[in-house]
């Protein structure tokens, strides 16, 4: 939205102005969020395919690293998302229902999605996909590791350390899912 000068400058046009961008930027999020779960599971699977190919079990820990940093990633996104919408309910649609005198909810959307029938279903299924996804699929690469022939002490730790940052985001994956 441009403005043409100052004197057009109103307060309901900024808040209108920001929650264009940030509707903006939550869209482009959500999509860079949805991609990276598809690029996870891609750069699993080419994982295990070289691994296959080489014959070398050592390879499977990289599963687990993919999966931290994008699951991170996958996370960080998630939570900008949802505060732009929380910011948008609780801050941004009140003060423009004040301005403009309001009868009803300003960005109604942001309030009604929240509350439609099988969203708890929903979130729920999609957290067992994320988990499914960041969590069981390198673990399930971290346990063939350890049941190969060739597994050596350095590597081991590497696994074992792997493990542990794997239950941090597994456990931060659950506790988003709680809001």
């Amino acid at each position: 939205m441009a403005v043409t000068s100052m004197d057009d400058l109103t307060e309901s046009k900024v808040l209108l102005a920001e929650y264009d961008r940030l509707k903006e930027e939550q869209k482009t999020r959500i999509g860079f969020r949805d991609n990276l779960l598809y690029f996870t599971l891609a750069a699993v699977t080419a994982v295990v395919a070289l691994t296959v190919q080489s014959g070398q079990a050592r390879l499977l820990l990289s599963a687990p690293a993919i999966c931290l940093i994008l699951g991170w990633t996958y996370l960080v996104n998630d939570e900008k998302i949802s505060t732009i919408g929380c910011y948008v309910r609780d801050r941004l649609a009140p003060r423009l229902g004040e301005i403009a005198s309001a009868p009803g909810a300003v960005f109604g959307w942001e309030v009604y999605h929240r509350n439609v029938a099988g969203r708890t279903m929903r979130k729920r299924l999609q957290t067992a996909v994320d988990l499914f996804t960041y969590l069981i699929l390198p673990m399930v690469c971290t346990t063939a590791f350890w049941c190969s022939s060739t597994v050596q002490p350095v590597l081991v730790l590497t696994s074992l350390v792997q493990t542990l940052a794997l239950a941090v985001l597994g456990w931060q994956f659950l506790r988003r899912a709680e809001s």
